[in-house]
């Protein structure tokens, strides 16, 4: 434990005096420099965490979190009959198709994934549902496609504009083999949040779909959604032994190099930015040896006095850590702040500077996310404390060594 008196001399040698100007101004960088990090590492955690989160929730929210791909023979109503007893873990299904087009605009092509289901529910998937921007779904019919809002501003598409849609299937004509196309009509704009599908994404009726393409049953794919989608791996094993003629695979299939990038990412991220803290750090070692220097004769007061090592090596301990508690404490509060407000900074700044800090098109999210995670706080709040535990070993010892007679000798 610690007394009363070596609290009191403690925090005395907290605020030093005017000739030790310079002692302070380490004290300051000690503080400062732990801070701050601790600050920066809980801001980048939370965008990490942020951009990750927002990522599948995207990414969930559009695409299905099982696809059932035929392989040799199309899905039999036998085999959804068999999907069907594993109901009590399936939000709802569909059978869908995916295929590789070209949207001609005027003298503009523009190379599209289209997407069709075979009930034409495209208001069952939320994010189009309630990221309907311009026109309604209520419209969408034979003749008519929903486009995402990025493919909309790039192609200059507005609800009520007539587009050519070419396939990659082909009719044989007098002059050879050429594409199927058809005309259709823009009946609503949607805009998911994810740049990277409002470019590129287009959906068409079924029965569109099914003469533009000339589908086979091998062309379309069985879809599923879960109730509990971070179980969509166990659930996709299960469906695979059901349907062993089948390929199955989920959504982290899809994205496994993706999120496991992201995940290194993150955990190099932690590393590189915890040494902000131990640079920090060695300002407190250089201040705590340099206070114990400037403090040689009371050290050999407090001696004589009948204070122990074990006294003075807790004074000096408590000096350099109440530094890097009180540090470490703003740091926390800093970075807790900043990143519940990235957004809004994020807007003032390029309003201030008129630079993108965010472009969508690389990030694929129309705004900067931030998820304050207390569990990576709690980390970074006790491996900040354990630098500044350490890093004020050394100094406090040292102060201990100090021998009252050798001090005294040369005052």
């Amino acid at each position: 434990m610690i007394s009363k008196v070596e609290r009191k001399i403690a925090f005395r040698y907290l605020k030093p005096k005017r000739k030790e100007g310079f002692l302070k101004v380490i004290s300051i960088f000690s503080f400062t420099g732990i801070a701050l990090g601790v600050a920066i590492l809980i801001i980048v955690m939370s965008v990490m965490n942020g951009f990750r989160t927002e990522l599948i929730n995207k990414i969930l929210g559009f695409n299905p979190h099982v696809i059932v791909k035929p392989y040799e023979r199309g899905i039999s109503k036998k085999d959804f009959d068999k999907i069907s007893e594993l109901k009590e873990n399936i939000s709802r299904s569909a059978f869908t198709f995916n295929g590789q087009g070209i949207l001609i605009n005027r003298q503009n092509t523009t190379g599209v994934l289209i997407r069709s289901t075979a009930n034409d529910d495209i208001h069952e998937i939320n994010l189009i549902k309630n990221g309907i921007i311009d026109g309604s779904l209520e419209s969408f019919k034979k003749g008519t496609v929903s486009i995402g809002k990025e493919l909309s501003i790039s192609s200059d598409l507005l609800v009520g504009d007539e587009i050519t849609l070419m396939s990659t299937s082909s009719i044989q004509t007098p002059f050879g083999s050429l594409p199927l196309q058809e005309k259709f009509i823009i009946s609503s704009i949607f805009s998911t949040g994810l740049a990277e599908f409002d470019q590129n994404v287009i959906f068409i009726p079924f029965e569109n779909a099914n003469s533009l393409f000339e589908l086979s049953d091998q062309d379309i794919d069985l879809e599923i959604f879960l109730k509990k989608p971070e179980k969509a791996q166990a659930f996709k094993d299960q469906v695979q032994n059901l349907l062993m003629e089948h390929y199955v695979y989920s959504w982290a299939d899809l994205n496994k190099s993706f999120f496991g990038a992201l995940k290194v990412e993150r955990n190099v991220m932690f590393i590189i930015l915890t040494l902000i803290i131990i640079v920090a750090a060695f300002n407190i070692i250089s201040g705590l040896t340099i206070l114990v220097k400037n403090k040689t004769k009371e050290i050999a007061v407090l001696r004589t006095l009948g204070v122990s090592k074990q006294s003075i090596s807790k004074i000096f301990f408590l000096t350099g850590f109440t530094i890097g508690f009180f540090a470490t404490i703003t740091g926390i509060i800093i970075g807790i702040l900043f990143s519940y407000y990235i957004e809004e900074i994020r807007i003032l700044i390029t309003s201030i500077f008129n630079i993108r800090l965010f472009p969508e098109e690389i990030y694929f999210l129309s705004q900067m996310p931030s998820e304050i995670n207390l569990g990576y706080i709690t980390i970074i709040f006790i491996f900040s404390l354990l630098i500044t535990f350490l890093a004020t070993i050394f100094p406090s010892i040292s102060a201990a060594k100090l021998d009252p007679i050798k001090a005294l000798k040369y005052e």
